[in-house]
């Protein structure tokens, strides 16, 4: 008989994590969905199951301390940890201000950091757990001018997940990091992510040509967020659960180019690579 596990969901008012939270309760489960605003909203419609909606910014780590305080008073345990808040940056390097960026890695990175820290400690006691990042594609490969910047907060969600599971296996914990492609929820619409205020004329031809182009891709995602959804269920209760897992056919698309890419560049310069260690005597 499947156990009833409790689950900790952050930004789940819409998109990935909305999704993530229906499969959940449909699964049996329970859930802590977590919103910056308008709680009120997704109780309504998340009414029957057994829910609990918390009211915190993933920024500020006293807020997340008290929603882990108030989800352990309610379900006195937490099984899964899907650290799903986050938002998109457009914008070339030189465009994007050190405000901008800083907002971005707070959200996507430290953000990710306060709640994960805030509840290891109860799944230590628990000695289980599964902590589950939603990375993305952008993690494995800078696709698009433009989300450079963003993508290199989700290459940084993929070496936190890596160098967290060496920690936590002998734990009993697991860590999967979950890297979509493009999935038919709101991420192309302005409300999920935010262009940079300086716009330069030099990336009219890169980063100008995607930010004509992203607005259309808005609804024309390839991807299933709902499908997603059951997917990340059904890692949570599988016993040898993946690291790395790529979703979607553009994301593992994505991640062997990466490596071929890689392995040409490295077998290229490899001679010379090598030939920078002392002489053996």
């Amino acid at each position: 008989m499947k156990k009833q596990k409790v689950w900790f969901i952050t930004g789940a008012s819409k998109g990935f994590g909305f999704e993530i939270v229906k499969a959940t309760l449909a699964a049996g489960d329970k859930v802590v969905g977590t919103v910056r605003s308008n709680a009120e909203r997704l109780e309504s419609a998340l009414a029957g199951g057994e829910t609990l909606v918390v009211t915190l910014d993933v920024t500020k780590e006293e807020e997340v301390k008290k929603g882990v305080e108030k989800a352990i008073a309610r379900f006195g345990r937490i099984d899964v940890l899907v650290n799903n808040a986050g938002y998109g940056l457009l914008g070339a390097t030189e465009e994007v201000t050190d405000e901008e960026v800083k907002k971005q890695y707070d959200t996507n990175v430290f953000g990710l950091l306060n709640v994960t820290r805030t509840i290891l400690p109860h799944m230590r006691s628990q000695h289980s757990g599964h902590i589950i990042n939603i990375s993305s594609l952008f993690g494995y490969l800078a696709s698009s001018p433009g989300f450079g910047l963003y993508g290199s907060t989700k290459f940084a969600v993929e070496g936190i997940s890596e160098g967290l599971a060496l920690e936590v296996k002998p734990l009993g914990i697991h860590v999967t990091s979950a890297a979509p492609g493009f999935f038919r929820t709101n991420f192309a619409s302005t409300e999920s992510y935010q262009s940079s205020r300086i716009v330069l004329d030099a990336y009219k031809d890169t980063v100008g040509t995607v930010r004509g182009f992203i607005s259309h891709f808005d609804g024309n995602q390839p991807g299933d967020p709902a499908k997603l959804a059951q997917l990340i269920v059904r890692v949570a209760n599988t016993e040898n659960p993946p690291l790395h897992l790529p979703i979607g056919k553009d994301a593992i698309d994505s991640f062997r180019k990466k490596t071929e890419q890689m392995t040409k560049e490295v077998d290229e310069w490899e001679a010379l690579s090598v030939g920078t260690g002392y002489e053996v005597k």
